[in-house]
């Protein structure tokens, strides 16, 4: 495209004007248009325009940059992996578990069903208006003590399986508009989130989102067969999809100011995992620190030219 246009200087201007025309109708088909200046950008309607746009959302397609993402010098790089229920992240984060200098943080799922012999997961799923508030005030407390663990000297990139910010700005966002979080127990949760924000480090660099369908992965929680799950309906899943997308996918930095890498959850197995092949040195930060992932191979080269 952009080579006819510069070539467009030694057509006449009928020609021209011809050009313009077949190359803006085309890009009107395909939702966008050419602005004046030669910019592309997508048509913005009353009807199109939402709070699904983002400056920070990369798309699934691995060619686009994260160019917002900050690396901190003086910890490891936080990633934070995010989507609904049965969308993929324990397989994410197995799959980088095994690299050196990863240290990764599964769901605390073992404390939430044995808090000195309550299972708050299964009772916050069998009875929400009585027990939901009490499982996402202690959600809140453990996430709160996965995301503050101390890193090994060693570790340079830190992974967890969901995050504070999520159960704050998905979780219980859905649990109050559903109407099955009251008011109060919703102020007293956010004053909580807000505390713990401003008095310890709790910041993430990057978040993953494992962007599905509800109907897909309330197909794969019916076959993983998790106990606490059996009694899930659909619409929850629909539900927190859209917690999902309101909170990762707005501009609104009131939800969320930090970069988002979407991946697509509705793929096969071996398709995700070619993603996360694809998106590696974004994923572990390597892309932002100027550095690449030294192979196992090449260490042990250097180190035997070093007589180390």
């Amino acid at each position: 495209m952009f080579k006819l246009l510069n070539c467009a200087s030694i057509l006449n201007k009928l020609e021209i004007r011809t050009l313009w025309l077949s190359i803006s109708k085309t890009l009107e088909m395909e939702g966008y248009v050419m602005t004046e200046s030669g910019n592309i950008r997508p048509i913005v309607t009353p009807e199109k325009k939402s709070p699904t746009k983002r400056t920070n959302f990369v798309g699934i397609s691995p060619q686009r940059e994260l160019t917002n993402i900050r690396t901190p010098t003086d910890r490891p790089f936080r990633v934070s992996v995010e989507g609904n229920i049965g969308a993929g992240k324990s397989t994410l984060i197995k799959y980088f578990s095994h690299l050196p200098g990863i240290e990764t943080y599964p769901e605390p799922i073992n404390w939430w069903r044995n808090l000195d012999g309550h299972n708050l997961l299964e009772l916050s799923y069998l009875d929400r208006d009585k027990w939901l508030n009490t499982f996402q005030m202690y959600v809140q407390l453990t996430r709160l003590k996965v995301q503050t663990t101390v890193p090994q000297s060693t570790t340079t990139v830190q992974m967890f399986e969901r995050s504070l910010q999520n159960n704050r700005y998905c979780f219980v966002e859905q649990a109050f508009k559903s109407g099955a979080l009251h008011g109060a127990d919703y102020t007293i949760i956010d004053e909580w989130y807000k505390w713990a924000k401003n008095n310890c480090d709790i910041d993430l660099d990057l978040i993953v989102y494992l962007k599905s369908t509800p109907e897909v992965v309330y197909e794969r929680m019916k076959a993983r067969k998790r106990p606490e799950e059996s009694s899930v309906p659909l619409e929850y899943l629909k539900e927190l999809h859209d917690s999902h997308e309101q909170w990762l996918m707005t501009d609104d930095i009131s939800f969320n100011s930090i970069p988002v890498l979407v991946l697509d959850a509705n793929k096969t197995l071996e398709e995700i995992m070619e993603q996360y092949k694809i998106n590696e040195s974004k994923i572990l930060g390597n892309e932002k620190k100027r550095r690449s992932v030294v192979e196992k191979s090449e260490k042990e080269r250097v180190k035997r030219v070093l007589n180390l």
